[in-house]
This record gives structure tokens, sequence and C-alpha cells, in this order.
């Protein structure tokens, strides 16, 4: 008789000896990952586009066509108007990508532009995790398919852009910027000189000197650190790009020559102010204006306006200890001003939603903590409350609750991204062919971003860059007095 009879089989031992040794909490939170992953591949499918790499493939025929003895710039790619229009230093970089198929630098830039994501996200989300006691792996491993899922990632990763990477260049220098505020804290002494000059953050500002010299646009962020008077992070910037630009000049001078002479100025070399995916306000004003062109004065007083504004806006984060919002708004500021932002380079949405969502769960924590001490306060004899006034007790529930909805709401308006169903193109089809709630939807976009730089919260002390060390002076100085 077997020896099984008369007992029962149980089939999931095997699975139970290997898991046993593994936390539950960890199988679940794995699972989730998982899960998240795949809704966000599925989003992809249904809110995203046709991706081929279409922008990678002017990028690698223009380093082919230019490593075979041609003009980098006389490259126009087949089929097409377009040709390479980074500045020379960008082709000097994309330079070896010659030697890989194309679908094979393709893979090659979504997969570094995952990796420099995944890095990005773990530096912004560290403290806010760290705060709430979360894990990093977890939160981390979460927010990188959301993140990707979004508009400005999925076209991105799919056109073969390099938008992610220059993201995390300037990111860096926040970080760098974060470090040279707690010297000495991340470093032991027998740690090495380059360790200790990585964690020291002297190097802030070359990341976005680098993505200077690749793309103009960040240069703002320079005149940020000016305004802020960073200017030890300024000079680095400004000797980096300045440095790698002449360089460049040195070892292809006639590529040079070409771009800062003619083709820096060949603006028909981009594309028309007013397609869909160019979402800045030049092309909110050419699509309102139903014209080609952007009205270049009206574009000009308005984007002096916007300028100032989110610079001012950014030194008050600053001043108040929330670098990551005043990055986050010369970003978005640089967006809109722009003659010229795909959506693919909105990227700076991320950080904003992280900001938004912060800053909803920072006010729910203070809410109750206020009923917390109002309570202790009454249970003592004391006043109910501060200043004799009790919180009512919805008071922690709905607290935030506009913040957490603002930043639901703009993550769902990037992961749907409503310009597509109402892309028009002049002269054949106007932009109000769909009336007002089309060209609504058409501008939905650079609409959500003039409303972040004028109205996108700061978290005062949240992410303190030299302001430690600004409130270490006021208390020596008061201590002197």
């Amino acid at each position: 008789m077997p020896a099984t009879v008369g007992r029962r089989v149980d089939r999931l031992a095997p699975v139970r000896r290997v898991t046993r040794g593994i936390d539950r909490r960890t199988v679940v939170r794995t699972g989730i990952v998982a899960a998240v992953a795949y809704a966000a591949w599925l989003a992809i499918g249904v809110f995203g586009r046709p991706y081929n790499f279409f922008d990678m493939k002017i990028y690698h025929g223009a380093v082919v066509w230019w490593a075979s003895g041609h003009e980098l710039y006389e490259f126009i790619a087949p089929g097409t108007t377009l040709g390479f229009t980074y500045p020379p230093f960008a082709g000097l970089v994309m330079l070896p990508m010659a030697h890989l198929p194309v679908q094979a630098a393709g893979l090659v830039n979504a997969l570094g532009s995952l990796a420099a994501l995944a890095v990005v996200l773990a530096g912004l989300l560290r403290p806010i995790v760290d705060r709430l006691g979360w894990p990093l792996w977890y939160t981390v491993a979460i927010a990188v398919p959301l993140a990707a899922a979004i508009e400005p990632v999925r076209e991105t990763l799919g056109y073969g852009q390099v938008n992610v990477l220059l993201f995390a260049l300037v990111m860096a220098d926040l970080i760098g910027l974060r470090w040279r505020s707690r010297r000495g804290t991340h470093t032991a002494d027998g740690d090495g000189a380059l360790l200790r000059f990585v964690y020291s953050g002297a190097w802030a500002g070359a990341g976005i000197g680098l993505a200077t010299a690749v793309k103009l646009t960040p240069a703002l962020f320079i005149g940020y650190l000016m305004i802020t008077r960073q200017w030890r992070a300024a000079a680095t910037a400004v000797g980096t790009a300045i440095g790698v630009t002449v360089g460049t000049v040195a070892i292809v001078g006639t590529e040079s020559r070409a771009y800062w002479g003619s083709v820096l100025w060949q603006t028909e070399r981009v594309g028309a102010a007013d397609m869909t995916p160019n979402q800045s306000l030049a092309g909110l004003l050419a699509r309102l204006y139903d014209s080609i062109e952007t009205p270049g004065l009206l574009w000009l007083a308005f984007a002096v306006l916007m300028l100032a504004l989110g610079l001012s806006r950014a030194a008050n984060a600053h001043a108040d200890g929330d670098e990551l919002t005043a990055f986050t708004l010369v970003g978005l500021t640089a967006n809109v001003i722009s003659p010229i932002s795909w959506t693919h380079h909105l990227v700076w949405v991320i950080p904003a939603i992280i900001v938004l969502a912060d800053a909803a769960v920072r006010r729910r924590e203070a809410s109750r903590g206020l009923n917390q001490r109002a309570a202790q306060a009454s249970s003592y004899g004391g006043p109910p409350g501060v200043n004799g006034l009790r919180p009512p007790i919805w008071y922690p529930t709905l607290t935030g609750l506009r913040h957490g909805v603002a930043a639901a709401g703009l993550y769902l308006l990037f992961l749907v991204s409503p310009i597509w169903p109402y892309e028009h193109q002049l002269p054949e089809v106007s932009h109000y062919q769909d009336g007002l709630f089309g060209a609504l939807m058409e501008n939905s976009l650079a609409l959500a971003l003039i409303v972040l730089v004028a109205a996108l919260p700061w978290r005062p002390g949240a992410e303190p860059v030299f302001y430690a060390d600004r409130l270490g002076r006021q208390a020596t100085l008061y201590a002197r007095r």
C-alpha cells in the first residue's frame, strides 16, 4: 500500500520550502511592481503612438554620413526635410553609434535612458521615502514604469531622443548641491580621494554645463544659479559648457563654424511653430491665431513675463529651502519660453508630480499633528487647539486634498495626452476644426505648463541646498549678539 494513503498530500510543500526564507512582504511588493510595470506597458500601447525610433534614425543617419567623410549639417534624412540640429559636441557624443545598426542604437539609448531615470528618481525620492519610512527600491521600482508611461518619457524612448539623459545631467547637479550642503556626512576617513570628491559635491554645475553643450535650453539653469548666488556651481557650469564647446571647435572646426554661423539660426530645420506636438508658449499662440508662424511681439512679451515669473518663483523656492521645486520651475519655464518644445521635451512634469504629491502628504501629516496637539491640550485642561481653536474633525482628511488631486490630475493628463485626437496641421485643416473644446485639448499640455510655472507650490525646508549652512550662520550671528 502506498505510504501516501490515509494522509493528505501537500502539493505546495516544495513552493513553501523555497519561499520559506523569503519575506512575504517582499513577495507581495514584487508582485505589485510587476503588475504596475505591466499596466504601464498596456498604457503605452493604448495612449502612445507607433514608435519606430524615428528621431534616432535621423541622428544615426547623420553620424554615419559624417563618419563617411561628408559634412554633418548637410545630411537630410531620406523622405524628409529633417537633418541634424544639435551642436557639434552632441554629434561627437553620438558618433560611436555609427558602428551600430539603428535599431541597436535605439535600444541602447532606451535602456540607458531608463537606467538614468531610475537613478534620478532614486535621488529625488530618497529624502521623501526616508521621512515616510518606505523602502527605496520598492518606491523607485514603482515610480520608473509609472514615469515611463507618460507622454514625455514614452516619446523620448520610442523616438530615440536624449531628453531623459539631459534631464539626468541637470538633476545630478541638484544632488551634487545637496551633498555640498552636507559636507562630510557621506564619507569616512578610509574612503578614497575619488569617493570623497564625488560626495563633496564640488563638481556640481558640470551636469548643467554638459547638458547646455548638447542642447542650448539648459543654459537657463546657469542664469538661475547666478540669480540665487550659487556662484561656484554657476562658474562650474559656465566653464564646462565653454570648455567643451571650445574643445569641440578644436576637434571639428568645420562643423562648429557651420553650426554657430548658420545652422543655429535656421529655425525652419526644426518644424513649423503651430505643429500640435509643439506645446510651448510659441506653439500655443500660433495655434490660437490659427497661423503657421507665432506672432512675434506678442510671444516676446509673454515669454519675458513667464521668464520673470518662473525665475522669481524658483529663487523664492530656493530661499525657502526647496531646491527640487526651484529646479523644476526653471525646467518648466524653459519648456514654456522655448520657441519649440516637443512633447518629449516636457520631462520636467515628473518632478512637478513628485512635488505636488509630497506637498499633499506633508500637509496631511501636519494637520494630523495639529489635531493631536489639540487633543492633548484639551486632555490637560488647556485651550482646545491653537489659539483656542480646535480644527474640525475632517481637517486631516481634506488637508492636502487639492495638492493630491493636482498631482493625480497632472499625471493622468500626461498619461492620456489628449492633444493627439485633435491634431491639426495648417494650411490643410484649421486648429478650430473641432471647436473650442478641440482647441483646448490640442493646447492642454501647454496650458498645464503655464499653470505649473505660475502655481506650483514649494515645500519650505524640504530639499535644502545651503539652507542648513545659512541657518547655521544665522544662529552663529545671533549667538554673538
